[in-house]
């Protein structure tokens, strides 16, 4: 850049005379006090973002003797605390707030306006009543399962009552009481009694 431009005497953040006219800090507010009252202090209760401004000292002395429940009785702090955690707000315990029953959105869930909503999972049932969350039965079986409904001899999507039908009938054939102690009836029922605990542990019975 040049320092002999034109443009170079410009390029100030801050004029001399503007720091030159600059307001004096004020005063501090302490009755009897000269100093410069360069630190806040607030006011007291129902006067949110007004300050006093103190010197040093005197600050030190106002925030000792401060109380923002001073002239409260214990049950009007203990109520203050109590709404402090919802934020001053008011709130309602779920299905009382009658404003939001009375709402056109509310009324409009409740008549089925948005029955022909699209749902290609099928999370949502059709119809007023019962209706409720839905979860497709088709999943992706993992080995031990997969042996597990072999074992059973089922198929993948059998149902909780045909695998506890199954295990039944299974338990009744190879218990060894059945079969007079053989050992191969024997291996084979433990089989069948691992793989119904197997599949009834990962939710399918």
């Amino acid at each position: 850049m040049r320092l002999d431009s034109k443009y170079f005497d410009r390029i100030r953040t801050r004029r001399k005379r503007e720091q030159e006219t600059e307001q004096a800090p004020p005063t501090c507010q302490w009755d009897g006090c000269d100093k410069k009252g360069s630190h806040r202090a607030p006011v007291g209760r129902n006067a949110e973002g007004q300050f006093f401004l103190f010197c040093f000292e005197h600050v030190k002395d106002y925030n000792k003797g401060y109380n923002y429940f001073s002239g409260l009785s214990d049950g009007e702090i203990a109520r203050y605390q109590k709404e402090a955690i919802t934020g001053h707000r008011p709130t309602w315990t779920v299905g009382v707030n009658k404003s939001a029953k009375d709402s056109p959105l509310h009324s409009e869930v409740r008549s089925g306006a948005y029955s022909r909503v699209r749902d290609p999972f099928g999370f949502v049932k059709e119809g007023g009543k019962g209706s409720g969350p839905r979860f497709p039965q088709a999943r992706k079986l993992k080995s031990l399962e997969t042996k597990a409904f072999d074992t059973m001899g089922l198929d993948g999507n059998a149902t909780s009552a045909e695998i506890k039908s199954r295990y039944k009938e299974l338990v009744k054939k190879h218990h060894p009481d059945a079969n007079g102690g053989d050992r191969g009836s024997e291996e084979r029922f433990r089989a069948v009694i691992q793989a119904y605990q197997l599949l009834k542990q990962n939710g399918f019975c």
